[in-house]
């Protein structure tokens, strides 16, 4: 199935109008390539921005379970030592996209979709396939370099028109909105390429491949019926019959295989549905759902049912289905849903030795970590807090996340230099190498800081300054 978005038919679709107008071309696309150095400089560009529009989903649990599936998936990849990044993007419409640099987004709709979870690994199977195959860096080489900041700026308005149409018309005008239009159809080599290496990628997973070809043959029965209203993921790419053959022909040769979804899997869907809609839409939701146990699974319902609850303002109505849940099933979600009630109704030592007893139960899952930190900091014991992200920190400091609530312990203690050191650091994970320098400036008038701490501070500085030197270079 064609799973390029509408952001990267834009991209192309401007390379067009511009090819037209005689500007540079890097070559052809079977022999030129963006450099790694150059594909991660377009992705962060355009991720800076994806992190602060409202659609992107600062869920950490949500972020968790999307990348430990992506990743279980990236390690039978063709290139498992390339760095992924999974996101998500609160949106209804089932889609999924691939953008430089290894950075793969997918929908809300798309996760409520699926049935299971081979169906889910298998669109985030074939992105990869994208991914490894370098199909969206070899299109954009076939184009003009200087095309590079008008794509990065278009980017938000693009992502937008993937579930509106009529805003490519606002985000891109005249004739590059009429070639956005005419160039939605991609290259059939490169979907092709895509469904074999994701296929190949879920199989050797330990996913069914035949949930791969049930969920493909669902959308186009979508499409058949339900013509201009089917999914967003088809009007754009439609998915022809002989590729669905052709992966089916490929399952009907393995053996059979049942596949289990995970306890998260379920968890993630039900914690997706109870944030969508009005709060007390949600609620309403879960109840009916509970009370007719109409559900996948019942403790995922009783657990959407009790983050409803939390919504609208009712944590002490949210003990119960919470403990039911926790009954039924074993998840880190789960530990960290009654610590979040705990909290909720004032008994922070509860909520303190919940959070301790889930990182000892689930010492690598991340988000109990962000959780327990956030709680000192609540409770006013920023010391403490940094006590404990400190050995994260130099563990795991790719995590904006870690270096946010260190920098929330540090101001917390007066440390002004060292708070916008750690601010600093998150937003150059995030790719805004500008705001990074502007935070460690900040962080250095403040006259706090030995010569080391000082020194260390406009090392980092003269980095980030040549990352933005690299980044604005490459986008020219």
């Amino acid at each position: 199935m064609k799973l390029f978005p509408l952001l990267l038919s834009a991209f192309l679709a401007v390379a067009s109008v511009a090819a037209a107008a005689d500007l540079p071309n890097l070559g052809e696309a079977d022999r030129v390539y963006l450099s790694h150095r150059q594909e991660q400089a377009l992705g962060a560009a355009i991720m800076r921005d994806i992190h602060v529009d409202p659609r992107y989903v600062n869920d950490a649990q949500i972020e968790a379970y999307v990348n430990e599936l992506g990743y279980r998936l990236v390690a039978n990849s063709p290139e498992n030592s390339q760095a992924f990044r999974f996101f998500v993007l609160h949106d209804p419409t089932i889609n999924a996209f691939a953008l430089p640099g290894g950075f793969i987004g997918i929908h809300t709709g798309t996760i409520l979709a699926a049935q299971d979870e081979s169906e889910l690994a298998a669109v985030l199977a074939h992105e990869i396939g994208h991914v490894v195959q370098h199909h969206v860096a070899r299109s954009i080489a076939e184009q003009s370099r200087s095309l590079w900041p008008t794509l990065a700026a278009m980017a938000l308005g693009l992502l937008a028109a993937r579930s509106n149409p009529d805003i490519a018309g606002a985000a891109i005008t005249g004739a590059q909105a009429a070639a956005v239009q005419n160039q939605l159809a991609h290259s059939r080599e490169h979907e092709e390429e895509a469904d074999r290496i994701g296929f190949e990628i879920l199989v050797k997973s330990g996913f069914d491949p035949h949930d791969m070809v049930a969920f493909f043959r669902r959308l186009q029965r979508e499409n058949q019926l339900y013509g201009y209203n089917a999914p967003v993921y088809l009007r754009d790419h439609p998915l022809t019959s002989e590729r669905i053959a052709d992966m089916a022909a490929r399952a009907d040769r393995l053996p059979y295989k049942q596949v289990l979804s995970s306890e998260n899997f379920y968890l993630v869907r039900a914690r997706i549905r109870a944030q969508e809609g009005s709060a007390q839409d949600a609620l309403a939701y879960f109840r009916g759902v509970v009370d007719d146990k109409r559900y996948a699974r019942e403790e995922a319902a009783l657990y959407g049912l009790a983050v409803a609850y939390l919504r609208t303002g009712q944590p002490a109505r949210a003990q119960a289905p919470a403990e039911e849940a926790a009954r039924l099933a074993q998840s880190p979600m789960l530990v960290m849903l009654l610590a979040k009630i705990a909290a909720a109704t004032g008994k922070m030592r509860q909520a303190a030795a919940l959070y301790r007893h889930g990182l000892d139960l689930y010492p690598n899952y991340h988000p109990l970590a962000y959780a327990y930190a956030e709680l000192l900091i609540e409770e006013k014991q920023p010391a403490a807090a940094l006590s404990f992200l400190q050995p994260l920190l130099v563990r795991r400091a790719g995590e904006a996340r870690l270096w946010l609530l260190a920098a929330q312990s540090y101001a917390l203690l007066g440390r002004v230099l060292a708070s916008h050191r750690a601010q600093a650091e998150a937003l150059a994970l995030e790719g805004n190498y500008r705001a990074a320098i502007e935070q460690i400036d900040l962080g250095l008038k403040s006259g706090q800081g030995d010569f080391y701490t000082v020194s260390a501070a406009e090392a980092k500085k003269r980095e980030w300054r040549a990352l933005l030197a690299e980044q604005q270079a490459t986008l020219k």
